[in-house]
């Protein structure tokens, strides 16, 4: 099977700038979520106030009560695991590798900020859903194959027998 995404004239630019700039995004949204304090639990303040709006102003009840139950009782963790996850979203979108897996992460990562601020007092909430739709944008168009380590690597990676290179192949 042939996966190949063509875009008109003008488009490989556009879409490595949109990834870079979204990569630019969770690299700046990653710099203010800090260890030195529990991620903001001892002064309620920083990632832990902005994830309490989950319970203080629940969207999906589901999510609500996963939080209420596991994540705030289990903040310092899923503190760590928030600025991992959004500094490597940063860097592989910045570099274009593996970018339709990452897009698909950075959705579900927008979800749960989605999830957990939409209703929260001053907030716009197309912000939020502007960052789903990039990603989306991200992952339909395959935007590493352009200026990105993804265009480079694909090419050996559906040469290679290599189980793990034809998953490569899938999310580039």
């Amino acid at each position: 099977m042939v996966d190949t995404v063509t875009l008109p004239r003008g488009g490989p630019a556009m879409m490595a700038f949109v990834r870079v700039a979204v990569a630019c995004l969770w690299i700046q949204n990653s710099g203010w979520k800090t260890p030195g304090d529990d991620f903001g639990r001892m002064g309620r303040r920083g990632l832990y106030l902005f994830t309490g709006y989950a319970v203080e102003h629940p969207v999906f009840p589901p999510f609500t009560w996963f939080v209420e139950h596991v994540v705030l009782p289990n903040f310092v963790i899923f503190g760590w695991l928030t600025l991992l996850v959004e500094t490597a979203l940063g860097a592989f979108l910045l570099a274009g590798l593996a970018t339709r897996l990452w897009a698909l992460i950075g959705i579900g990562q927008s979800l749960a900020i989605t999830f957990s601020v939409l209703y929260a007092p001053h907030e716009w909430h197309w912000s939020y859903f502007l960052m789903i739709l990039a990603h989306v944008a991200l992952f339909a168009t395959a935007a590493g194959r352009f200026y990105g380590a993804d265009g480079l690597l694909r090419p050996s990676w559906e040469r290679s027998p290599n189980l793990p290179a034809r998953w490569l192949v899938r999310f580039s």
